[in-house]
């Protein structure tokens, strides 16, 4: 498990913060955050008084990365650079999270390593992780502010052999009850743009291989323009399926052949390919080693595809 509780006594009293730094090694901030976040208890009570004396039964989680097998594509002292396979969360959800990429930043990186952005469970592809505190605020606000230039790829449903846009209003979704999309597409939103270019058609799948340059960062962002166009992404369990679809999927009851006859794969076919961005004067234009074209494989045959468009 990444979170572990680990458990102590104290027979004199002292301030939780000191105890927290003295125990774990880590700075006065680093233990403050801890203790802000619910993951001190002294007596079967979460602490909420970072200066509070505490003595007696002591426990506190903590994140302790799992090891894994995925060296970075790319690695400076500041950041790294990953290949997230498809279906691994970026960060822990809940402390009962089994892994995540952060695991695997930890691992590689050290304990202040942390994701500079994000990618949906599904999405595959490069994702930035950054070393130290400094690098992750330098990475985190090129992403804002759109200096740092990404394309993805997409296997979609149908045919398209012209280039195009998407510009729409996105907001996201605050009532699940009849529709599960997390975001739609509503003028009331936040603006959105991405342009697709088709590199290649595929007719015995009746799917096409797009190239998306997403020019903003909305949740869900291509996926939703895809769906709005009536070419949902291929194995999009929430865009483009029916309501109990999704439901099912949500609720982790969704069996595999369900999954690949209404979705059209067992994954979400997006993946981030390439990313373009300049770090203290030096310029980075990293692809993915993923050959996600042929990845086409996993996609089920269109006969035996059932899509909600």
């Amino acid at each position: 498990m990444a979170f572990v509780q680990k458990h102590f006594t104290l027979s004199s009293p002292i301030q939780a913060f000191l105890f927290v730094m003295r125990t774990l090694n880590i700075t006065q901030g680093e233990a403050q955050r801890l203790i802000h976040k619910g993951r001190v208890i002294a007596n079967n009570e979460v602490l909420k008084n970072t200066g509070q004396k505490i003595c007696g039964d002591i426990s506190i989680t903590v994140f302790e990365p799992e090891s894994a097998d995925m060296p970075p594509l790319f690695s400076t002292d500041d950041f790294m650079l990953f290949d997230k396979p498809s279906g691994i969360l970026v960060h822990p959800t809940t402390r009962h999270t089994p892994f995540s990429m952060l695991d695997v930043m930890r691992q590689y990186g050290g304990a202040e390593a942390n994701p500079a952005h994000r990618l949906d469970k599904e999405t595959s592809g490069l994702l930035i992780a950054s070393k130290h505190r400094e690098a992750e605020v330098i990475i985190k606000n090129g992403f804002e502010n759109r200096q740092i230039q990404k394309s993805y790829l997409a296997w979609v449903d149908g045919k398209i052999i012209q280039d195009f846009e998407v510009n729409v209003s996105l907001k996201k979704n605050e009532d699940f009850e009849f529709n599960k999309h997390k975001v739609t597409v509503e003028k009331s939103g936040k603006s959105s743009h991405t342009n697709f270019i088709p590199i290649k058609y595929d007719p015995d799948l009746d799917s096409t291989l797009l190239q998306c340059f997403p020019h903003t960062g909305r949740m869900h962002q291509i996926r939703v323009h895809l769906f709005h166009v009536k070419h949902p992404i291929i194995g999009d369990p929430i865009y483009g399926v029916p309501f109990n679809i999704s439901n099912a999927y949500l609720d982790k009851i969704l069996s595999e052949e369900d999954r690949a006859i209404y979705t059209g794969a067992s994954r979400l076919m997006l993946h981030a390919q390439n990313l373009d961005f300049s770090y203290k004067e030096v310029r980075y234009k990293i692809e993915s080693k993923v050959k996600f074209e042929e990845l086409k494989n996993l996609i089920t045959p269109k006969e035996m595809r059932k899509f909600n468009k």
